[in-house]
C-alpha cells in the first residue's frame, strides 16, 4: 500500500492521513496507555492485524513523527515504541473519538448483545 504523496487538500485531510486507517489510532492509544511497548506486545493488542500491516503502520507513524522507535542492539533484538511529543498532542482528540465511539456503541442493540459476551 503506497502512501499518498499528493499535497493535502486541507488540514483535516492532513491530520487523517497521519492517523487514519484501521490501526494507527489504536496504536497511538495503546502507547498512551502503556507508555512504551515492544513489537510483540503491540502485536498481541492488535491481533486482527497481520505482521506486515503492523510493521508498515508503525513505520508510517515513525515517518510522520508520531512514534519513536528505540532499537537495542542485543541478542535477542529488542525494539520499543513510544509516543513522541507530537504523538502525545493527539491523545486528547483520540480520547474524544473514543468517548464518542463508546456513546454510539452503547446505543447500538448489536453492541449490547456482544458486550455481554465480552464481559464473561
Amino acid at each position: 500500500m503506497k502512501k499518498d504523496k499528493t499535497a493535502p487538500v486541507c488540514s483535516v485531510d492532513y491530520a487523517f492521513r497521519r492517523i487514519g486507517g484501521k490501526y494507527k489510532g489504536r496504536i497511538l492509544w495503546y502507547l498512551h496507555k502503556d507508555s512504551v511497548l515492544r513489537y510483540g506486545e503491540l502485536r498481541k493488542k492488535l491481533s486482527d492485524s497481520t505482521t506486515k500491516m503492523l510493521t508498515q503502520t508503525l513505520r508510517e507513524l515513525e515517518e510522520d513523527g508520531l512514534v519513536h522507535r528505540e532499537v537495542y542492539h542485543e541478542v535477542p533484538p529488542k525494539v520499543e515504541y513510544s509516543l513522541t511529543e507530537m504523538g502525545k498532542e493527539l491523545i486528547p482528540f483520540i480520547d474524544h473519538l473514543r468517548q464518542w465511539g463508546e456513546k454510539q456503541m452503547a446505543k447500538s442493540e448489536e453492541f449490547s448483545k456482544n458486550a455481554c459476551s465480552l464481559n464473561n
